[in-house]
């Protein structure tokens, strides 16, 4: 538990009452940006007393935190595949690339606070590294273990390579979903993005 961080409540009542400000927190920040937002709009917007908050977050930064803590943890949940035997590696990009997109679409709302505020806040910058490093040191695990099965260039560093293929991925969903840049078929969008993966580390 990070520093700082309320404890989650022993209680069903409790645990109802802290998804409710999140929730709550969540529509007001996507509504209304996160700057000019105060613990009295979200304990407002959840139809609860604003002493209440206090209870279950330290801040409304704490809230955000959280709020992006679910959204990594859905991204990063293993995809259950459907074919029994030896993973496909080329099939597992695809469908984290898909899940990271389609993930990123639901979310957009969260996703544009964090980008705005990444450009004016030091701690934004800091939860937004915190994220990118989350799926990029998974990705560089991944990229050892198939240069390590021979079955990557085992000559591209996998740290960087992890870094550079992740952002690419991370810049394309917000061009897309978040910009509004127009693509007509998302599935050929994830295509293009897998055989750039497959192509740049040579995956066999």
């Amino acid at each position: 538990m990070p520093t700082g961080a309320k404890p989650m409540p022993l209680t069903q009542r409790g645990r109802n009452t802290r998804t409710k400000l999140l929730e709550a927190a969540r529509r007001v920040f996507e509504r209304d940006g996160f700057l000019d937002v105060k613990i009295t709009d979200i304990t407002a917007e959840a139809g609860l007393a604003a002493g209440s908050f206090y209870t279950y977050f330290e801040s409304k930064e704490d809230t955000f935190r959280v709020l992006l803590e679910g959204m990594r943890d859905e991204l990063l949940q293993p995809v259950v595949r459907d074919e029994d035997g030896p993973e496909d590696p080329i099939e597992s990009i695809r469908r984290a690339t898909q899940r990271y997109f389609e993930t990123y679409r639901r979310n957009v709302g969260l996703m544009r606070v964090l980008e705005q505020m990444t450009a004016v806040d030091s701690h934004f910058r800091e939860l937004r590294i915190q994220r990118a490093s989350v799926f990029a040191d998974r990705n560089a695990r991944n990229i050892r273990r198939l240069q390590d099965e021979g079955r990557a260039d085992p000559t591209v560093p996998a740290e960087l390579a992890a870094l550079t293929l992740s952002s690419m991925v991370s810049r394309v969903a917000q061009v897309v979903f978040n910009f509004g840049y127009p693509v007509d078929d998302v599935d050929q969008l994830v295509d293009v993005v897998v055989r750039l993966w497959v192509k740049s580390l040579d995956i066999r």
